[in-house]
């Protein structure tokens, strides 16, 4: 946690202050939430100052406080408050967002417009138990378990089964620790999963990944369905009785018939769960606490029957003929011959194999002649050792009869009317099919994200119950597969259908006190589930839409009045029927865990590329996450993909990666990484002057992202060809010494600020632009009459606000480390006093990547003012530093309002003296200069412009000639008047009076040195809000002065000024 001081700074005296006229105060915290994606809009004044409409800005807040004033001690600031937050009102605000949900519990609100108006958003308040651990736990436990999860043990036996349920869960579990990275990678925001990453991990990744978590969730919703029809049509209803609509006509049409009554009835419950989605979601949403109990009395009751079974064990007896297992509902005693009185007769089972009504033995069937016909028990218990026999596979293929190995058996011809008296497999059956059958019941993990809204602490919540819950289903899953092993005869555990268990639900006959608690559990639970994933996935197609990052879904993004998804809902259905018209729940299951495992695998990659590239904005705080692991499991997704079904993973991927490149080609770029743009200055025999603002850009950098150096020389390009090539080289060799990876770009212009501002424009292609400026400080501008270097710094400062793009200045940069050089103690030090979208923190966070600051520590200080509750900044700071993921110290410095001392108006007006002594010597100058060019050319008139104007002081100025002049008595006397004006001139210059804005940005520079001095003086590095140039162009000299004030007694001093953008926030 960082930690905090508040350090007053007191004044001599305290009074008072006049109202300042014409600068109006704006108040930020009322405006709205807002996204790093925000498009800012710009204004212009009329003297290159931009207007940026930011994030913060709420042009209605503005409006409202028209006769509020800035704080005196922020006086500098003032063009910067116009447009960007002061930090404390930043803080309240930030700190006061609360993530209402935006799911299915404000559709419920709209259900009604009056009930509506009456609630008012709850805080969230749901904890880790209620808002992940149980959501998860239902998700999970689904259909599988109950329909597959014995047959899958039957086939594959104990061993095989349990590395099944171990792979499965491993890569689950892996995908939920890269989950839990994401979730603490800043504030979830509300709107589940996909929110959650889409704004961590950029818009290709997250709609690549929503697109993959909806087509699993929309074919779920079809396999829970068909899961459901399955338990009704089998286990819950009569096999004869007249709801089947379609029958076989001979033994080998039963399958196509009861998928033909799978497809049939599937549609119609699917239509009924559509349209009650689309008219009473709520509904959806409060049955599914009894769901969840379904499911939880269902496995209850699991435990408790294999318990009971050790001692007690059901009476469920299997007839087999030799060792082939028979179908159980065809006939009434396992038996060849029945007694009747002293008469002994054929039996239902005799009359199915042979001629009725006969006992001779040539009328039938070779195979039951020859074998007899045992009863054995279906469920020998717990203790009955039959774990052995089941503990290695026994795959089969289509059509292959169950037969169970220890009972002897005499081959015999069969005939194949007599087919249908068995128990055979429908599918052939291997370890991969049954890996892909099985991985649906491990998905899910995914729920707990989708209430992020509702929760207290995200942060919190979502890992710890999301892991919890994985561990929860696994130890269950694992105990079932032994516990289904050690109790149940193998061949019905291979009876998918439970046909040797008269039409029984395979883990029903194990259940206790009876197998209708699972199959009324089981069919309940599987047809909530699939409400659920019907309710849900059009919500995530709907967020998707509105993010507009593939175009051809947007109408998918409108519904009804209230916010519900109706075309979504639309869709959904139409894809969930495809599922449906497959029938078949085994060629359903692999299908959607191709989408599920495409969806794990691009979370996985995302987190481990991030990682990876140390991308500025993924800074997770979950302590046990490791790329490792990220990287783990991508490769255990895409095994699992190419394991279960290698033609389905093909498709999958590429579906996929069609997704990930279109969003990408529409342009939709995710970087915080500052792509920097150099600008250097050479001296005569063309050498870096500042070699350090390369070694600054390589220790920035730590050699990944965009760098470009670009340098000014002043000329005609025809006649500087050779300069600029032997500039070229020089910046390349410094840029090879200085380790900078990056482009070298030339410019040959009549006039340097205009080749700076080429070079701001111009340089970079498509996504390789820069985005950042980092250029020298003008030394020795006090000491030069020329106006030039200064002027043209102050119009780069100008240029790059327009273009939005970030500034940084070194000063003092000869001071700065190099790369040879190690701080092994010391403190970055940021001077937070106008928010400008981060960069401030974002800076010491990329530096500190690099070995040379690497060992510093961060301090963060801000400014209180009167009106401000120090306090409560220091809370608010430190929950934004938590989800920011930042490690700092902070000070919260107190800045008490004071009257301005005689030092700060007597280096105003030494500051006012100077520029207009400067502009005297100027202007005496140039009218010298102007004299010489008369009498040399009568027709120079042309060419004369302003005194001041830019054009003639770019112009460099040619050794003044000799020129013969001849004097005259007019000439002599206007000699002798300017001669005598002189004393008039120097005592103007003595009464002058400085400005009062003047004045108060002296006093907000001198203040706030002294503040950061007695702080910061021993700081490795000093970063500081740097202030905007003024919007009149006259005050530019002064504006060079108040920095200079403002970072006087530093050593070294990074000067930022933030592009008006976002780029660090407490989503990523």
């Amino acid at each position: 946690m960082p930690h905090f001081t508040v350090v007053p700074v007191k004044d001599q005296a305290q009074a008072s202050y006049d109202s300042l006229e014409g600068i109006n105060w704006v108040d930020y915290r009322d405006t709205g939430q807002d996204f790093p994606d925000h498009q800012d809009t710009v204004s212009s004044d009329g003297h290159g100052n931009h207007k940026e409409d930011s994030p913060f800005l709420s042009s209605a807040d503005a409006a409202g406080k028209k006769n509020d004033f800035y704080d005196r001690n922020l006086a500098l600031f003032e063009e910067e408050l116009d447009i960007r937050p002061k930090v404390s009102s930043l803080l309240s605000r930030l700190v006061s967002y609360t993530n209402i949900t935006q799911g299915a519990k404000e559709h419920e609100e709209e259900e009604s417009a009056q009930a509506s108006r009456r609630k008012t958003p709850k805080s969230p308040n749901m904890g880790t138990l209620m808002g992940v651990y149980l959501p998860c736990l239902q998700n999970i436990f689904g259909v599988i378990l109950f329909l597959r999860l014995t047959w899958i043990v039957g086939m594959a036996g104990i061993m095989q089964s349990l590395l099944i349920v171990l792979m499965c869960c491993s890569c689950t579990m892996l995908t939920a620790i890269s989950m839990s990275a994401i979730a603490t990678n800043g504030v979830v925001p509300a709107g589940g999963a996909y929110f959650m990453i889409s704004r961590s991990l950029g818009p290709e990744f997250g709609g690549a990944v929503g697109l993959c978590f909806y087509l699993g969730t929309t074919f779920a919703s079809a396999m829970y369905i068909l899961g459901a029809i399955e338990i009704f049509l089998v286990n819950m209803i009569p096999k004869h009785s007249s709801a089947a609509i379609f029958h076989a006509t001979d033994p080998h049409g039963s399958d196509s018939a009861m998928l033909n009554n799978m497809r049939v009835y599937g549609t119609i419950c699917l239509s009924l769960m559509a349209v009650v989605v689309f008219v009473g979601v709520k509904y959806v949403n409060k049955l599914a606490s009894l769901f969840l109990a379904c499911v939880i009395i269902s496995i209850v009751s699991i435990y408790a029957g294999a318990l009971k079974s050790m001692t007690h064990p059901p009476e469920f007896p299997i007839c087999m003929l030799g060792n082939r297992t028979l179908v159980r509902d065809r006939f009434d005693v396992c038996s060849k011959t029945t007694v009747t009185g002293n008469i002994t007769g054929p039996s239902q089972l005799w009359d199915r194999f042979c001629l009725p009504g006969n006992m001779s033995s040539t009328q039938c069937d070779d195979y039951f002649m020859q074998n007899n016909v045992t009863e054995i028990q279906g469920i020998p218990g717990l203790s009955s050792g039959i774990i052995r026999d089941n503990m290695w596979g026994a795959y089969q293929q289509k059509g292959e009869i169950l037969e169970k190995p220890g009972l002897q058996s005499v081959d015999g011809h069969s005939a194949m009317e007599n087919f249908g008296m068995y128990v055979s497999a429908d599918i052939a059956t291997s370890f991969t099919l049954l890996v892909g059958i099985f991985f649906p019941s491990a998905t899910g993990i995914m729920a707990g994200s989708n209430r992020s809204g509702d929760l207290r602490d995200a942060q919190k919540s979502i890992p710890v119950g999301t892991i919890l819950a994985i561990t929860t289903t696994s130890l269950v899953y694992f105990s079932s597969v032994v516990l289904f092993g050690a109790c149940i005869e193998g061949v019905v555990l291979r009876d998918k259908f439970g046909d040797a268990v008269r039409k029984n639900l395979v883990v029903g006959t194990l259940s206790w006190p009876s197998p209708w608690v699972i199959v009324i559990g089981s069919f309940f639970s599987t047809v909530g589930a699939g409400l659920q994933s019907l309710t849900g996935a059009p919500r995530l197609l709907q967020a998707i839409a509105k993010d507009n990052i593939i175009p051809f879904l947007r109408v998918f993004g409108h519904g009804k009045t209230n916010g519900e998804p109706t075309w979504a809902l639309l869709l959904t259905g139409l894809i969930a029927e495809l599922g449906i018209l497959i029938a078949s729940l085994d060629m359903v299951a692999p299908i959607l865990s191709m989408f599920f495992l495409m969806c794990y695998l691009f979370v996985n990659l995302a987190c481990a590329v991030q990682t990876l590239l140390r991308t500025p904005n993924w800074r997770p705080r979950f302590k046990y996450y490791h790329w490792a692991l990220s990287f783990l499991g991508m490769s255990m997704c895409l095994a699992l993909m190419f394991i279960s079904s290698w033609y389905y993973a093909i498709v999958a991927m590429g579906i996929a990666g069609m997704i990930y490149k279109y969003i990408e080609y529409q342009g939709y770029l995710f970087s915080t990484q500052p792509q920097l743009l150099v600008l250097l200055k050479l001296d005569e025999d063309l050498h870096v002057k500042y070699p350090r603002l390369l070694t600054f850009a390589s220790q920035l950098k730590a050699g990944k992202g965009l760098t470009i150096v670009g340098t000014v020389i002043q000329g005609n390009f025809l006649d500087s060809y050779g300069e600029m090539q032997a500039a070229e080289q020089a910046i390349k060799n410094m840029m090879e010494i200085e380790r900078v990876k990056g482009f070298c770009q030339v410019v040959v212009a009549s006039k340097v600020r205009d080749g700076v501002v080429h070079l701001i424009q111009s340089c970079g292609l498509g996504g390789m632009k820069h985005n950042t400026v980092v250029m020298g400080w003008p030394y020795g501008w006090r000491q030069s009459e020329d106006p030039r270097a200064w002027k043209t710094f102050i119009n780069t400062v100008r240029c790059t606000t327009a273009a939005h793009l970030a500034l940084m200045v070194p000063k003092n940069v000869s001071f700065y480390p190099s790369n040879h050089e190690r701080f092994t103690d010391g403190n970055i030090d940021v001077w937070w006093i106008v928010h400008d979208g981060g960069m401030l923190m974002l800076l010491p966070f990329l530096l500190k990547q690099h070995k040379v600051w690497r060992k510093c520590k961060m301090r963060i200080f801000t400014v209180a003012q009167m009106d401000d509750n120090s306090i409560q900044m220091k809370k608010d700071l430190a929950t934004f530093l938590y989800q920011l993921r930042i490690e700092a110290e902070v000070e919260v410095v107190e800045m008490h309002d004071s009257d301005i001392s005689a030092y700060t108006y007597e280096r105003t007006l030494m500051m006012e003296q100077r520029s207009q002594m400067l502009r005297q010597m100027r202007l005496s100058s140039a009218e010298r200069q102007r004299e010489a060019q008369l009498v040399k050319d009568r027709h120079s008139l042309v060419r004369m412009g302003s005194l001041y104007s830019d054009e003639e002081e770019e112009v460099v100025e040619a050794p003044p000639e000799k020129v013969q002049m001849t004097w005259t008595r007019e000439r002599c006397e206007a000699e002798r008047r300017n001669r005598n004006n002189a004393p008039e001139n120097f005592r103007e210059l003595m009464s002058l009076k400085p400005d009062q804005s003047n004045v108060r940005r002296m006093h907000t520079a001198v203040k706030l040195n002294e503040v950061i001095v007695n702080r910061s003086h021993d700081a490795r590095l000093v970063l500081l809000n740097m202030p905007g140039p003024p919007r009149n162009t006259d005050g530019d000299e002064n504006y060079m002065e108040f920095l200079e004030v403002l970072t006087e007694g530093l050593e070294r001093v990074l000067l930022v000024r933030g592009g008006g953008r976002e780029v660090i926030t407490i989503y990523s």
